[in-house]
């Protein structure tokens, strides 16, 4: 068995948590894959093996992310693209994805023995389409977010079939998965929605009326998102980087082919979660 660590030394305890994984799985005679720009900090581990983080996970068997949602978020983007299962251990604030959290490495002894949990998640595929071309192309494990720069408000209309489903004034527009639900849906008014449903959210951000809404589609349907406005919008997948919208591109989000296979090492329920880490106020 071959395991690829994608720590985010940024979190505090990134560092020793992923030393320690390291030793754990080494007693477990599994090989460990790490990116070769982490030479320095795995210095003393002689038996791990270095490459590109492309190499490496498609390489692997498990991906294991240490670090918050963000770092499980920027795994998932290489370990969806080559259907690996991904384990989340959290050295963050909420690690909402993770599985693990740093007191539970002992846990990890449940990989040689494949004791655990797959829940498989849906991907949103987001196109660019500029003077009927497709420019740009992505894949989001939580959402693609809509906006312009400083919050400012602008106009947004949303077809399915060439019909409009919404027309809306707002600082912008947040496309979630169920997954993505509890994220920045959730802060901007959303439901919390099971992450096993197969459907796309759309809520607005601070839209400016008093009937503004979230809706839920069908996994099936495919959105067109236009702005109205001749202003600078931006759109970002899964909180990376910002990708720029002109005037008459459009955005095409729809169910992704893609599929992200989480390992839920404990086997707790996605209700534990809520509970723990959303109802109870971060320390």
């Amino acid at each position: 068995m071959k395991v690829a660590l994608f720590p985010n030394f940024g979190k505090k305890n990134a560092l020793p948590t992923a030393l320690k994984c390291c030793d754990i799985l080494n007693k477990l005679d599994i090989e460990i894959l790490v990116p070769d720009t982490c030479k320095s900090e795995f210095a003393d581990k002689t038996y791990v093996v270095y490459g590109t983080i492309e190499n490496i996970i498609s390489e692997c068997d498990i991906v294991i992310a240490i670090g918050g949602d963000g770092t499980i978020l920027r795994a998932s983007a290489y370990a969806s693209e080559c259907n690996k299962l991904l384990l989340g251990i959290n050295t963050g604030h909420l690690g909402f994805m993770a599985s693990m959290e740093t007191d539970e490495l002992e846990n990890l002894s449940r990989l040689k023995t494949q004791d655990y949990v797959v829940k498989t998640r849906m991907m949103l595929e987001v196109a660019l389409v500029r003077n009927n071309e497709i420019v740009s192309q992505h894949t989001a494990l939580n959402d693609v977010v809509i906006s312009r720069p400083y919050a400012k408000i602008t106009d947004y209309e949303v077809l399915t079939d060439g019909i409009v489903v919404s027309s809306m004034r707002s600082d912008g527009i947040v496309f979630a998965t169920p997954t993505g639900s509890t994220a920045y849906a959730l802060s901007s008014g959303g439901p919390i929605l099971e992450p096993e449903i197969e459907c796309i959210q759309m809520t607005p951000i601070c839209p400016h009326s008093l009937f503004s809404r979230t809706m839920v589609f069908n996994a099936k349907r495919v959105l067109e998102v236009i702005h109205k406005n001749d202003s600078d919008v931006y759109f970002s997948v899964d909180g990376s980087e910002c990708h720029f919208i002109k005037n008459g591109d459009k955005l095409i989000i729809r169910q992704s082919d893609k599929k992200q296979r989480l390992i839920d090492i404990k086997g707790h329920s996605f209700f534990d979660a809520v509970n723990n880490k959303l109802m109870n106020p971060i320390k």
